[in-house]
């Protein structure tokens, strides 16, 4: 051997070599190795270890001759066995907070149990029937530590437990997972059934007032040696660890408290209970000391716990100025006054008492509470997002995507206040210049995504941006607004001559006037309006065309707005919105409805219902020339309207006669029959000509079948267009001047109508429906009165970042509050990506974060939506993505998905899946999704990755309007 191979030996031979470790089996041979083994500084194997080993050990099923599997028999062995896992227990003094972390539910029932059968529980009586006073010490203890394992567990099942990464998958490892589950779930079930006896047995444990004893490694052995010596000896008070009552009483209270809370959802009192135990706890604690010997609590759990009781149980006898500011926050949520919330909100922008957690929990909370149908909730849902937004620019957080969302259409009350929520939050003498430069550069990024410069100007002028913003930036800012408002101009080329004269005042109010009159654009004519009054207030720009007209029954409101700029505008707007449905362009003339509409909604009830008269007027007009010879039927909420507009009773909102023909007209062309005859309101048919004759045609074509029947509906229409064709000083012409007859749809009542013309009934164009006219009628005044092309024809032809992705890491893995998180995870895709309008990074969306989206997904029983992300993986991993589509429990949209697959395999196997299912209709959604051309797998990898970009983006943005 060498020299230098020598000196390598001996050193190596040097080192301390690792003991072996102890088998289980050891244990069995020598009895006092295991006392030796646990007061070692790190024991290897470990106490838990050596529960699980003794346990899965004394409980192995046996073979019999006849390899049949048997239970496990009850042999010396295996009771050496359980109770050396009971004295592994008792080392560890029967700390549950322990046990519970490192053993599965299974187990520890077992072990449980073990200790119920060495502390003499009475088999076959149930705990809650037992006298805990006259059981002997151990016995009582051994009957609490149960119970309060079993409300625990009862409590830890109904939260969301993140599951363990699956490894490679085994046949023998997944069968014993899956038994493990099994078990546990009818563990659970059967604790689930006595939780109600378990309390009760904890509750009576309140009463005891004698110390009680718990098993120690020493009265374990002594049972085994000497079973009735030590079990006199237990009954007499002496054996096993002193547990004093203020430590016994401690752990229950708390324990108890823990199930009234978890309780309180659908049980709101439950927190009362709840919170008295816990401030029970908190009481018995303090009398402890530091050290107790059996009582672990964690603490700042437990002042959690008393915390949320504070604000959930408050009692009617305390007043608001006893309450904290979280029990503020939830009495205005549960009373409803959202104005009092929006206070504290702003108030705490300055003292910063809540977690910024909390407020986006109430903001998701009141955002529920919207869409769930409280529409009045959607201004207070803004006022609160732009407190925790003006919160978040103070402390230099990113802004979050709901606040861009909300300002894509802002309004003068939203900004105003945006600006006082601004002005409350940071009081400019105290604020610290990091505060002062975050929300100047959060004023000027607004300004400079505004569309509108009227909002710009409201902003930019504003005292606290004034005094924000330095003299050069506010420059720089005004004139970046100059640039991007459009102007029209109307010499294409100016003359050399007169370039570089500056035209006058009057010269360019004429200039926008006539770009005024013009343009059909809602935007532009907002634009020139507001520029034109900044030139001068003394113009009433309403009356620069004659050809503005709107209807005499709205003139009077319009012109008795105060505001000269929205007097002006609303004219405008409705004017030249009338005149594009008089020409047909109806796509601008929605365009300027809408924005009248939203611009009255602000300050007048009145006119916004006359707004939403005309675009139902506008859309029952739209449709008509729309479907024009394809007979599509109109869209139900378009019928909807049409009836509520004939049921409206407003008596201060002033009605237009065109649109109640209107409506009439679309529901006879339409044959809704039965309405007009029997559902109208009948203090409409009387007080309206047009809607008795549409009432009248109605019936009569509802009872032609009946002719018998139909006689006397027919003679009252009869008498009715009589009344129309023959003009007398007794019958009073319309409103509108005119006396018209309604233009009919088709053949129901074209022939009879002709007919009219006819004086010999024989010589009728079709005697399809004879009897329901007069047997004779002197036709010589309709004739001399009326021409038939010349009726007003009324019923018209009709046909059938990275702070945010550290937000969701926490809610994924401390929280687990995975919708949350997914929702912090888009927010970060959506951020750097322009809503997904461009790909998202991929530092941003790491396989990493893939995989804990992937994982929140699967938690959520997003099964299909598991199953596209996993295609976003450098690899994608077929194994998950295939488990998820076996799932047929999935709580997401399913085959609506496939679309935005465009993984060829992923698909095949969904075709092969709902084929081996029998779900025909879903198979073929896959196939659908397969053969599409730009997925053929011979495409040039560019059209290939082109067809994945877009199907991903659309699918992120498919979620982000699932989650914000």
């Amino acid at each position: 051997m060498s020299a230098e191979a020598a000196d390598r030996e001996a050193v190596t031979s040097s080192r301390p070599c690792t003991p072996p470790q102890t088998i289980w089996f050891e244990f069995l041979l020598d009895e006092g190795l295991l006392e030796k083994h646990l007061q070692k500084s790190f024991p290897d194997p470990s106490p838990i270890q050596l529960i699980n080993q003794f346990l899965e050990q004394a409980s192995k099923p046996c073979v019999n001759e006849q390899n049949q599997v048997q239970p496990p028999t009850d042999n010396r062995r295996n009771r050496t066995l359980k109770l050396l896992a009971l004295k592994v227990a008792a080392h560890l003094k029967w700390d549950l907070e322990l046990l519970e972390k490192s053993l599965s539910v299974p187990v520890l029932n077992m072990l449980l149990n073990e200790l119920l059968c060495v502390s003499k529980v009475p088999p076959g009586v149930k705990h809650v029937e037992l006298d805990l006073a006259s059981l002997p010490p151990t016995t009582a203890m051994a009957v609490l530590v149960y119970n309060r394992w079993a409300v625990r567990t009862t409590v830890q099942s109904s939260f969301p437990v993140k599951q363990p990464k699956p490894g490679p998958p085994q046949l023998n490892i997944m069968s014993q997972m899956q038994q493990e589950k099994e078990l546990t779930e009818t563990i659970l079930k059967v604790l689930k059934e006595q939780a109600g006896d378990s309390i009760l047995v904890l509750e009576r444990a309140l009463e005891l007032t004698a110390d009680l004893r718990v098993h120690t490694m020493r009265t374990l052995d002594q049972l085994v040696a000497e079973p009735g010596m030590a079990n006199g000896e237990m009954e007499t008070s002496t054996a096993g660890l002193k547990i004093s009552t203020d430590e016994m009483h401690c752990q229950v209270c708390y324990d108890l408290g823990t199930v009234f809370f978890n309780q309180g959802s659908t049980t709101p009192a439950a927190y009362e209970s709840a919170k008295e135990h816990f401030f029970k706890t908190n009481e018995l604690l303090s009398k402890i000391g530091p050290e107790p010997v059996h009582c672990r609590i964690d603490q700042s759990r437990l002042g959690g716990y008393c915390q949320a009781c504070a604000v959930l149980a408050i009692p009617s006898n305390v007043t608001e100025s006893q309450l904290t500011t979280y029990g503020h926050v939830h009495h205005c949520i549960k009373s409803r006054n959202y104005q009092r919330l929006i206070e504290i909100f702003l108030d705490d922008n300055v003292t910063l008492s809540l977690l910024a957690y909390f407020r986006q929990s109430v903001l998701r909370e009141l955002y529920q509470m919207a869409q769930s149908g409280d529409s009045a909730l959607e201004e207070v849902c803004f006022k609160v997002c732009i407190c925790n937004t003006v919160r978040d620019v103070l402390e230099g957080q990113v802004i979050g995507v709901r606040f861009h969302q909300l300002m894509l259409k802002p309004t003068k009350e939203r900004i105003d206040f945006l600006l006082e929520a601004c002005v409350r939050s940071l009081n400019l003498d105290q604020a610290s210049e990091n505060s002062k430069r975050h929300l100047a550069a959060f004023l000027k990024t607004l300004c400079q995504s505004l569309d509108d410069t009227q909002f710009v100007f409201m902003i930019s002028s504003h005292e606290l941006c004034m005094r924000l913003l330095k003299d050069e930036e506010r420059k720089v800012l005004l004139d970046q607004m100059r640039k991007r408002s459009p102007r029209v101009n109307l010499c294409t080329k100016p003359l050399t001559v007169f370039y570089d004269i500056p035209a006058s005042a009057s010269v360019n109010i004429g200039q926008l006037e006539h770009q005024l009159i013009l343009t059909i654009d809602s935007w532009r004519v907002r634009q020139i309006l507001i520029e034109l009054h900044g030139m001068t207030s003394d113009r009433q720009f309403w009356t620069i065309s004659s050809k503005w007209e709107v209807p005499t029954v709205y003139g009077g409101i319009i012109l008795s707005i105060k505001d000269n700029l929205t007097r002006d505008l609303v004219y405008v707007l409705m004017a030249k919105g009338l005149h594009c449905i008089a020409i047909k362009d109806f796509t601008h003339a929605r365009q300027l409805h809408s924005t009248c509409l939203e611009l009255v909604t602000e300050f007048s009830p009145k006119l916004r219902q006359v707004m939403l008269n005309e675009m139902l007027l506008l859309d029952i007009s739209a449709h008509e020339e729309a479907t024009g010879g394809t007979g599509d039927h109109p869209p139900a909420d378009l019928a909807s309207r049409v009836r509520g507009y004939l049921e409206m009773r407003l008596p201060d909102i002033p009605l237009r006669q065109i649109i109640t023909e209107e409506c009439v007209a679309f529901l006879l062309n339409w044959k809704e029959n039965e309405y007009l005859t029997l559902q109208i309101p009948p203090g409409l048919v009387q007080n309206n000509p047009y809607v008795k004759l549409g009432q009248l045609l109605a019936a009569t074509c509802k009872e032609l079948p009946g002719p018998k029947e139909s006689r006397r509906t027919a003679k009252d229409l009869w008498d009715v267009v009589v009344q129309i064709f023959c003009l007398s000083n007794q019958h009073k012409r319309g409103n509108d001047g005119k006396v018209c007859l309604m233009k009919h749809r088709e053949s129901t009542m074209e022939h009879p109508s002709l007919t009219v013309t006819s004086d010999d009934i024989v010589n009728d164009v079709t005697a399809e429906h004879t009897s329901i006219w007069p047997t004779s009628v002197e036709l010589g005044v309709i004739r001399k009165n009326v021409e038939v092309d010349k009726l007003d024809l009324r019923i018209r032809s009709w046909s059938y970042s990275g702070l945010i992705k550290e937000s969701s890491s926490i809610y994924f893995t401390a929280t687990n509050q995975f919708s949350a998180a997914m929702y912090f995870y888009l927010q970060t895709g959506a951020i750097c990506s322009d809503f997904f309008n461009k790909a998202v990074p991929p530092e941003v969306y790491t396989d990493m974060v893939l995989k804990r989206m992937i994982r929140c997904c699967s938690l959520l029983n997003c099964h299909t939506q598991v199953a596209i992300l996993c295609q976003f993986l450098r690899e994608v991993d077929y194994m998950t993505a295939f488990k998820a589509l076996q799932e047929q429990n999935s709580h997401d949209a399913m085959d609506s998905y496939y679309d935005y697959i465009w993984d060829i395999t992923i698909l095949e196997y969904l075709t092969h899946i709902h084929h081996k299912r029998g779900e025909t209709d879903k198979r073929q959604i896959a196939i659908k999704a397969i053969g599409q051309s730009e997925l053929n797998s011979s495409n040039p990898e560019e059209v290939l990755q082109l067809a994945a970009q877009k199907r991903k983006k659309k699918f992120l943005q498919a979620m982000a309007k699932l989650y914000f």
